[in-house]
């Protein structure tokens, strides 16, 4: 299952990373980044992007290798892993766990007389 959202920091984009990039003119490999993440969250890779998927986020093997060198991906067998992905993004199963919790809440908040409190 995948994400309905990706996190993304609001200092983003004062990271001395993501600056090196600015400095360089390399706005594109910042899209190519960000829409890396939105990739790997939709359909749960845990921030794994294969090859394959180059086209779908309008990337080039140049513009990864930029993000290798910028140290916001790293090279893997068959494609590359967002570094520190599991650091600072939910995994699937979290967000499940968070719905069904949601779900649970409401239920006894809104039809007590129906719930029955059953561990998921």
């Amino acid at each position: 299952m995948g994400l309905p959202w990706v996190r993304l920091d609001t200092s983003t984009f004062d990271n001395p990373k993501f600056l090196i990039l600015f400095g360089q003119k390399r706005y594109r490999t910042v899209v190519v980044y960000i829409a890396a993440m939105a990739y790997s969250g939709k359909h749960g890779t845990g921030g794994f992007i294969q090859r394959e998927v180059l086209p779908v986020i309008q990337a080039t093997k140049r513009e990864m290798e930029q993000l290798v060198e910028a140290r916001l991906m790293d090279m893997v067998p068959g494609g590359w892993l967002i570094h520190d992905w599991d650091e600072f993004q939910m995994s699937s199963a979290e967000v499940e766990k968070r719905r069904t919790r949601a779900q649970d809440a409401a239920m006894a908040r809104w039809h007590p007389e129906n719930f029955k409190g059953v561990a998921r």
